[in-house]
């Protein structure tokens, strides 16, 4: 990839992505070459309608048809070449390309970026240059091609899935995005069992058009109402964002599972929060903010991304559960639970039906396990589906198919119908291992059921569908800053006047109360006399800590003394955390002790963040003490964040139990400590130049007393 550039336009990608005419260079009597093969994908029965020319200068005719010599020699400019010949020979035929007028070629040799080799990056970087120089447009190289179904342009040299045009009886086709072409290739192949697919677009090395230039394109595209896109990283992700960004103006939802989850950014990390707000925890903050729907897991893209073509706006956050098996009921409770998907219990009205319909060994509410007996009646079955969508709590309904056998497609249709009467979207999980048995085709082509493999899947779709949702419903202008106007000012005073790389904990507090995050009083001193009268000010019990630049971690180093009661137990505090100090290797730097008052127990919480070189400034909250990178449960977003927002971000931890009293214990006042979050989030926006990574750790919460008894901030490193 060149350097950074606004994305393409949709017109000035369609003469690649919808041509009218085609060419393709490499065709052979040989029916096994990459351009024969190409060629009969994309002018075989069915498929392109327009003028598919053949080139190769070796041959008149290939079975009794013309083949041209050259690009030159052709009747008319071709909008599209597809360029199948080896490697030495590729820049020749670009620049024909070019001079001919050509509206974009897609080059299939490998050989070039992508081996690390100078010389090639440089033969790469000249087929870029040739191109841009014409305004012609460049897909590859090392690119397997693209598909454009509803054209039956299936430009590929490999087999490939088409089962026709994707809008008949389909429920909304969906676009699919891949950066690897194989793995495009073999989530396409979910044609075979009904998936409805506009485009399969691949990129390869992206010289030219790249991934965000295609998620742009289909964003405009009217013939799909939803992107799946795997993406594995690029190096201006502002241009996918912004690719994002079109997608949610036109309303139409983008899928992305992410490759790529190492978080190499974090390992030279100095604080905790850095160690967990690696380069993966930064593009999901970026997708959230763009409002991109993320699976964690590749297997759920297809499914995810086809659910959304189909379902409207929820109507309800609910669920409504109906089976024919207990053991389904329960299991897909319990995926209910883990994706924090609600399952009311049905309305008074809705139970009267259910308990009329369902016999006394079934379980009307909610799960439903409406028993076999309700499903041999199509009557019965019809009536307790059309009773659970009424029920106004319910925005879906999901059935698991259990068994797949032709009798049980009819369920589907019923399904369908009672769903399509509310305005809702019903969800068959097809529990059955007979994967492409009776009945999976007809799912993914009703347009109100959406077929899932899996529950996990199913259940995520729907608590991402109502978060969409309820964030497009929330969007509002931006809150006013909670942090005083003088704020950055003084705070970038004092981190510009201390002398240290990562500032002491002092130095860090002050930094902090300058954006009205409480900090715990302290005092600096430097033998044991002035520590005892220091704790005797603050008041007992007290805590000690080594202040020094060079320790980040002072509980690892044995620097902390807790929970210290009288003055004999503060002297040998005083004599141990010195002696574990002048023990650290390399020796540290030494600036005394801090004397603090031990504060009572509470509830520990980490909130802080880093500057991301990609996305930059990003807050992270998550649970204090070791447990941030323990459980690695945390929730992060690009800052400023509002106190709304920041809301949003601990309600989205898996431990939030914790803040709310778990066991007795008092709960956090939570709009209090979103409060804080966003001061801090405001902290890191503004002084994005003059730091790097910022941590408090912990926030002791103790009801709405949430003080900050820690911090460490790292300064920024000019490169």
């Amino acid at each position: 990839m060149s350097a950074s550039r606004p994305l393409y336009r949709p017109d000035e990608l369609a003469r690649v992505f919808a041509p009218a005419s085609i060419a393709v260079v490499g065709v052979s009597a040989n029916p096994s070459a990459f351009g024969s093969i190409t060629h009969a994908n994309i002018a075989g029965p069915g498929r392109f309608a327009g003028p598919v020319y053949r080139v190769n200068a070796k041959y008149e005719q290939i079975d009794g048809q013309p083949c041209y010599p050259s690009i030159a020699a052709l009747p008319q400019t071709p909008d599209c070449v597809f360029i199948a010949v080896a490697r030495d020979a590729v820049e020749a035929v670009v620049t024909q390309c070019a001079q001919r007028g050509v509206g974009g070629v897609v080059l299939f040799a490998s050989g070039y970026a992508e081996t690390g080799l100078a010389e090639r990056a440089a033969a790469q970087q000249r087929l870029l240059a040739i191109a841009r120089g014409a305004g012609m447009r460049l897909l590859g190289p090392n690119c397997v091609g693209f598909m454009n179904y509803g054209l039956g342009v299936i430009g590929t040299f490999g087999t490939a899935s088409f089962k026709g045009a994707p809008g008949a009886g389909a429920g909304g086709p969906i676009g699919l995005v891949s950066q690897s072409g194989a793995v495009g290739a073999a989530l396409a192949q979910a044609q075979e069992h009904g998936l409805a697919l506009s485009h399969m677009l691949t990129c390869g090395n992206a010289s030219d058009i790249d991934v965000a230039d295609q998620v742009a394109y289909l964003a405009a595209d009217p013939a799909c109402r939803a992107i799946a896109c795997l993406f594995e990283g690029m190096a201006d992700p502002q241009r996918f964002l912004h690719a994002a960004a079109l997608c949610h103006e036109a309303g139409k939802p983008l899928v992305v599972h992410k490759l790529g989850t190492s978080e190499r950014g974090a390992q030279a990390a100095v604080s905790h929060t850095g160690s967990v707000a690696g380069s993966q925890a930064a593009h999901r903050a970026a997708f959230e903010k763009a409002g991109v729907i993320v699976v964690d897991e590749v297997e759920a893209l297809l499914d995810t991304t086809s659910f959304f073509a189909k379902a409207p706006p929820p109507r309800a956050p609910g669920v409504a559960v109906a089976a024919v098996s207990g053991g389904a009921c329960i299991m897909l409770a319990d995926k209910a639970e883990e994706a924090q998907v609600a399952l009311p219990h049905p309305r008074p009205q809705t139970m009267a039906v259910l308990e009329r319909l369902i016999p006394e060994y079934g379980a009307p509410g909610n799960p439903c396990d409406m028993t076999a007996q309700v499903l041999s009646t199509p009557e019965n079955l019809n009536e307790c589906f059309d009773a659970l969508l009424a029920d106004d709590q319910y925005g879906a309904l999901v059935v698991p198919h259990t068994y797949a056998y032709a009798p049980a497609t009819a369920r589907i249709e019923i399904m369908g119908r009672a769903a399509a009467r509310h305005g809702k979207i019903a969800c068959a999980v097809w529990l059955t291992q007979h994967l492409e048995g009776p009945g999976a085709v007809e799912t993914e082509r009703n347009r109100h059921v959406a077929l899932f493999r899996s529950m996990r899947h199913c259940m995520a779709a729907l608590a991402q569908w109502n978060r969409r949702a309820e964030r497009r419903a929330a969007q509002r202008p931006a809150a006013g800053r909670l942090s005083d106007a003088q704020a950055a000012a003084q705070a970038a005073a004092l981190i510009e006047a201390s002398p240290h790389a990562t500032l002491t904990e002092r130095e860090g507090k002050q930094v902090l109360a300058t954006y009205g995050v409480p900090v715990v009083r302290d005092v600096l001193v430097q033998g044991e006399d002035e520590a005892v009268a220091a704790a005797l000010d603050n008041g007992l019990p007290a805590v000690l800590k080594v202040e020094s630049p060079d320790i980040a971690h002072k509980t690892e180093a044995g620097v902390v003394r807790l929970n210290l009661r009288n003055e004999a137990e503060v002297r040998a505090a005083f004599r141990q955390v010195m002696n574990n100090a002048r023990a650290v290797t390399p020796p540290a730097r030494i600036s005394g002790v801090l004397v603090q008052p031990m504060l009572p127990q509470g509830t520990e919480i980490m909130v802080g963040g880093r500057i991301d070189p990609q996305f930059g400034p990003m807050v992270v909250v998550g649970l204090g003490g070791v447990f941030v990178e323990l459980l690695k449960d945390t929730a992060a977003r690009l800052a400023p964040v509002d106190a709304q927002e920041a809301r949003r971000m601990l309600g989205e931890l898996k431990g939030q139990a914790v803040l709310r009293g778990f066991r007795g214990a008092k709960s956090v006042d939570l709009e209090r400590l979103a409060e804080i979050v966003a001061r801090v989030s405001e902290l890191l926006a503004d002084q994005r130049e003059r730091i790097a990574e910022l941590d408090i750790n912990p926030l002791i919460c103790d009801g709405a007393r949430i003080v900050a008894v820690d911090a460490l901030i790292a300064r920024r490193r000019d490169e």
